[in-house]
């Protein structure tokens, strides 16, 4: 039986690769090469073929240039292929498994990925925005209704925000968008909370294996809307209505929460030093993994673009320590040791 998951990703006109082969037949598989020859291109092309998406851009964005199109294959250890097509004269992907071709990869073909880029180490010290999206890629991976929620919610934030812009707008005009925000609104925070509480549960004590201390770390789930319900958050954002419209913007909502971490019961950025901080972020991906596996039943292929750079040798064991049990992919400018 074989240990890996994924067996090769072959990629056509896809940024600087005009054509690419890569073999993954083993558990640890080194992308090695200099800064810009197209490393972290791989691992985006192994994403778009698991997750349906790119973790970094558009798909006009992708395609090498002076060509029209771009392809990725990708065949698991089982046999299966996953296909991504994407066609510059009509704008549009599409992708090929099992002889049916659909325009989004459907959900029994995506495969769990944690995903390691070097921006992540400074997680705890970014905006609340990148935290939020950090945490809904994670969250998102591990439960297709809260991918569902936060869809539907950013489209009547969208739709909301966009009246708020108008003239002549009233609370009335606004009802639909509002009774939207809150149901998704409520159902998120739900969901990130319970998320929140697995990561509190192992978090210190996988930091600890790692920074070799009885540092105490616990991350807090800030949200705006606290504990109320769904007609709670109705009533707020309808009482927010002339804010709302001076801004132009929906101030009130799960859009502006953030996840704080604590580290001996300070906040972390800005009391932590710099390698206790990326000790924190290196237990929050390892528990990303542990998570992923436990919840869908299926151990996430990880890819590490470029981390070990930005770490010192004893982190660099530690995070091949972690992930021994895991199909991994890396880059790196220099050989791992």
């Amino acid at each position: 039986m074989n240990d890996y998951i994924l067996k090769e990703i072959k990629l056509k006109n896809f940024r600087s690769h005009e054509d690419y082969d890569l073999d993954c037949r083993k558990n640890t598989t080194l992308i090695l090469g200099e800064n810009g020859c197209g490393k972290t291109s791989v691992l985006e092309a192994i994403y778009i073929a698991m997750q349906g998406k790119s973790f970094r851009a558009v798909d006009k964005e992708i395609i090498k240039r002076r060509t029209d199109f771009y392809r990725v294959e990708l065949e698991y250890s089982d046999g299966l292929k996953v296909v991504v097509l994407y066609d510059d004269s009509s704008a549009r992907k599409t992708f090929l498994v099992k002889d049916k071709k659909t325009a989004r990869l459907p959900k029994q073909y995506k495969y769990p990925v944690s995903l390691f880029l070097p921006e992540d180490l400074h997680l705890l010290s970014t905006s609340p925005t990148k935290r939020r999206e950090y945490f809904d890629r994670f969250i998102s991976q591990t439960d297709n209704y809260y991918y569902s929620s936060l869809l539907r919610y950013n489209k009547a934030l969208k739709q909301r925000n966009e009246l708020l812009k108008q003239e002549f707008i009233d609370n009335e005009s606004l009802f639909s968008w509002n009774i939207l925000l809150a149901r998704y609104g409520v159902d998120l925070k739900n969901r990130r909370k319970k998320i929140a509480k697995g990561i509190n549960d192992r978090i210190t004590d996988v930091y600890r294996s790692i920074a070799k201390n009885k540092d105490e770390i616990l991350m807090s789930y800030c949200n705006h809307t606290r504990d109320i319900s769904e007609s709670e958050y109705l009533k707020l954002l309808e009482m927010d209505f002339e804010r709302d419209k001076i801004t132009g913007h929906t101030n009130f909502g799960v859009h502006k929460d953030d996840f704080i971490f604590m580290f001996n019961q300070k906040e972390a950025d800005g009391n932590a030093s710099r390698g206790e901080v990326r000790s924190i972020v290196l237990a929050l991906k390892f528990i990303e993994a542990e998570l992923i596996k436990e919840i869908t039943g299926r151990k996430p292929i990880v890819l590490l673009d470029d981390v070990f750079s930005e770490l010192d040798q004893e982190r660099r064991k530690s995070l091949i320590k972690n992930f021994e049990d895991h199909q991994v992919i890396l880059t790196s400018v220099e050989g791992v040791k």
